[in-house]
């Protein structure tokens, strides 16, 4: 019986290390991606226990049905308009999109990503319908209704302590937090220093802040010292919710990556070095927040519908399942 025992636990121990330390977007635009039941068993056989959807696609639910993998879904933009007019039109699509795939881990319901202009009237309302519709169907515990937020909806980055969102954002933002806060469920922010980099948004900063590869410390922040744009920030989204009085809500970093063609810095041996040092760093929190972040790479595949340039070349893998650069994903 001891040896058995020990054998076991060594077994699960194993189990434990091949587990990637982060998740994936799964997105489908491109019209040349393996089957979602292929799709599947790559996140299995590269440990991944979580996957994002930007869409109730059903034959990606019926994959992922069954197998433990933690699923974020999104209701894509175009539905918020008629989720937010009426409850029986979310109850309808909670129904057809959740309640129909008992077997999914669903964790989160995305309700709009990067939802932006007077497009954002409609999220709070739509969110209330959709939190009200899985509580009729017996899963308000069990999934978190939230919405994903832009990179460009924070004006400041660095310092993380002053960290702000753009004037612009505060009014559809605030509200938002103020459900997620009554809810107890986490914002979701699509974060790439990437972009910070490219577009100068912290100002000029050499690229190794941005890779994880600076020697030391780059931002000093009264205690805090910062070698990572992507601790600062998550650091600067926590600081500024707390700006708008709201308290107690979590950030996942719902997006986050590195491309490897098509524009400036974008190359497989940056998108490899950023994406290999995330999945080494995670774990280990932030400054200000020394405990694990909940983050999901951008993107399981390059996707040759969007438009040309770095927009198609975020993936971890091409769609023969080769991976566009060697990496791992355990801890």
């Amino acid at each position: 019986m001891l040896h058995m025992a020990l054998l076991l636990g060594l077994v699960f121990a194993s189990i434990l290390t091949r587990a990637a330390s982060v998740g994936v977007c799964y997105g489908m635009s491109a019209n040349n991606l393996p089957p979602p039941s292929t799709v599947v068993g790559m996140l299995r056989d590269n440990g991944f226990n979580s996957v994002r959807l930007y869409a109730p696609d059903s034959d990606a639910l019926a994959a992922l049905a069954g197998t433990g993998i933690g699923v974020i879904v999104g209701a894509p933009n175009y539905v918020l308009p008629e989720l937010a007019a009426s409850a029986s039109a979310a109850a309808a699509w909670v129904r057809a999109n959740i309640a129909a795939h008992p077997d999914v881990s669903f964790r989160y319901l995305t309700v709009g990503n990067e939802v932006a202009g007077s497009d954002t009237q409609y999220l709070v309302p739509a969110m209330e319908n959709v939190h009200g519709a899985l509580a009729t169907a017996g899963l308000g515990d069990a999934v978190k209704v939230t919405t994903a937020i832009s990179q460009a909806t924070i004006a400041v980055h660095v310092p993380p302590s002053a960290g702000e969102f753009a004037d612009e954002s505060k009014p559809f933002l605030l509200p938002v937090l103020q459900f997620l806060e009554r809810t107890g469920a986490p914002l979701l922010a699509n974060l790439y220093p990437y972009f910070v980099y490219t577009y100068k948004a912290a100002g000029d900063m050499d690229v190794s802040f941005m890779l994880f590869t600076a020697p030391g410390t780059v931002v000093q922040d009264g205690e805090y010292g910062y070698q990572n744009m992507f601790d600062a920030s998550v650091d600067a989204v926590h600081a500024a919710v707390e700006r708008l009085g709201v308290s107690g809500v979590d950030v996942v970093v719902s997006e986050t990556g590195w491309p490897s063609a098509g524009g400036e810095e974008a190359s497989m041996e940056n998108a490899r070095t950023y994406n290999q040092n995330l999945v080494g760093h995670v774990g280990k929190g932030t400054p200000r927040r020394p405990w694990k972040v909940e983050t999901y790479v951008f993107s399981m595949f390059n996707e040759n519908l969007k438009e040309a340039g770095v927009e198609q070349n975020w993936g971890l893998f091409y769609p023969s399942t080769d991976k566009v650069y060697p990496i791992t994903f355990g801890k």
